[in-house]
């Protein structure tokens, strides 16, 4: 009996749903996270009459056909790109960017990341770096004795000195853009790499080339609708109720047939 296979399909898939709906809520407050949505197709098909051919009883033609589905499959976990709003921290290296594109990183084996947390930090040498460490393309060092720190719209970086009334710029961040932010490759940290699918980065300075700006002072919040998340995990725990039931009416069904004398 095919409805046992298909319902376990059902709940499987069910099941996915809710654990993409659980790392969304877990990461609500998460700098920077895009949501994600579980997607789904059907199986293919099994034709008992395929829709067109000829009934030999009489030579007309069949109009639709008999074709039974044998379930669901997931297809993509799609990261949802729209941003999240920007709450004001007044961090001295705290930048959210306004519009599309990422901050680029380098990590301990040499490739690049890329983020839009940009929580940032300093190292004891004045390097730039994310929370995690690893340091921001273009390396900017800020100067031990600097009073205070600037960025402007389009990436400047300028340090600020008591002896001195004029700021010093000492480097430009730069943002990346890809054809399809939607094939990256999401590692943790909120880091991505690219892939065949997101194509290669794509880099330039904030407002070109479609690119966002930075606002110093801010973070981007998570995109995660709370209310939204929960009523989407409403539905995926009915879904898999009632696939569960039909697990149980095809056992019943089962039995009923092992009981014919």
């Amino acid at each position: 009996m095919n409805a046992l296979k298909i319902a376990a399909t059902g709940m499987s898939a069910q099941q996915t749903r809710v654990e993409v709906i659980s790392n969304n809520l877990a990461n609500m407050s998460t700098t920077g996270y895009n949501t994600r949505r579980a997607e789904f197709a059907d199986l293919h098909y099994q034709q008992k009459t395929r829709a067109g051919t000829i009934n030999a009883v009489d030579g007309t033609i069949v109009p639709a056909g008999v074709q039974l589905g044998l379930g669901v499959r997931p297809t993509a976990v799609s990261v949802n790109v729209s941003q999240g709003a920007l709450s004001q921290t007044g961090g001295d290296l705290d930048i959210a960017i306004e519009g599309r594109g990422y901050i680029e990183v380098t990590l301990p084996s040499g490739i690049s990341a890329y983020t839009r947390d940009g929580g940032l930090k300093r190292t004891g040498d004045g390097l730039i770096v994310t929370s995690d460490g690893f340091p921001v393309v273009p390396n900017i060092t800020i100067p031990e004795d600097a009073r205070s720190i600037s960025i402007s719209p389009d990436g400047e970086v300028f340090a600020y000195f008591v002896d001195r009334i004029e700021p010093e710029q000492l480097g430009q961040l730069t943002l990346a853009g890809f054809t399809n932010e939607k094939g990256l490759e999401a590692i943790g940290s909120n880091l991505f790499t690219e892939t065949n699918a997101s194509g290669p980065a794509i880099v330039g300075d904030a407002g070109t080339d479609g690119l966002g700006f930075f606002r110093h002072g801010f973070l981007e919040d998570s995109s995660v609708d709370p209310v939204r998340e929960i009523t989407e995990l409403i539905e995926a725990q009915r879904g898999y109720e009632l696939n569960a039931k039909v697990i149980t009416a095809a056992d019943q069904m089962l039995g009923a047939t092992t009981q014919i004398r």
